[in-house]
């Protein structure tokens, strides 16, 4: 994939340790949500990059990419210090987990998970389509979008990180109710895909992105 220079347009605080950076969507770039995009930058005269997944249900003018900040981080401490009007290397966008718009959804979230799910769920729900969102994280993210989708009609269940029963159970009640989308680390993924295994479940056709 061909660099863009891109040019942020505002970065707010959207929950503990988490913001959300849109970007002004440089001519011919096109990507669905749940796919991502490398970001380049150089943070005290080393080169570093990290993938963020797109956070943003289109990439309509400006897109979105949640990050989490690691107060001892390289980059996403200077990614959370960026002013509109800075400009980001990226390259992208890449992934085949996506959201097409083909019907009902069901997104499992685990901690950093949450900006691409909140994506597929608004967009499944623009286009006149049912979403469930099943997000675990002791310190929530994107809680006004959730709030939003719920009240747009949305079924939207958030459990602490202690709450992995629940979780199961939820995925056993609603993992059959759309296409399944599962994001987060590798351990949060694990749990998912047995709970849909556990309830008899069709855990390979569920579309999943580990984060490591």
């Amino acid at each position: 994939m061909d660099e863009r220079v891109v040019t942020v347009a505002a970065v707010e605080t959207v929950g503990p340790g988490t913001v959300a950076i849109d970007v002004e969507t440089p001519e011919g770039f096109e990507a669905l949500p749940g796919q991502f995009v490398l970001v380049r930058a150089t943070v005290e005269g080393e080169e570093l990059s990290r993938y963020y997944t797109l956070s943003s249900p289109d990439v309509d003018g400006t897109f979105e990419l949640t990050v989490g900040v690691d107060p001892d981080g390289d980059i996403s401490p200077w990614l959370a210090d960026l002013d509109a009007g800075a400009e980001l290397t990226i390259e992208g966008p890449f992934g085949n987990v996506k959201y097409d718009d083909g019907g009902d959804v069901v997104v499992a979230a685990g901690g950093p998970g949450i900006g691409p799910a909140v994506a597929i769920a608004e967009r499944a729900v623009e286009h006149g389509h049912e979403a469930v969102v099943l997000y675990q994280d002791d310190g929530p993210a994107h809680t006004d979008r959730l709030d939003a989708l719920e009240a747009a009609g949305a079924t939207v269940h958030v459990f602490d990180d202690d709450a992995d029963p629940d979780l199961a159970d939820a995925v056993g009640e609603y993992g059959d109710d759309g296409e399944v989308y599962v994001f987060g680390f590798a351990d949060f993924c694990g749990a998912v895909t047995d709970a849909l295994e556990s309830a008899g479940l069709d855990a390979d056709a569920a579309q999943v992105e580990s984060f490591g």
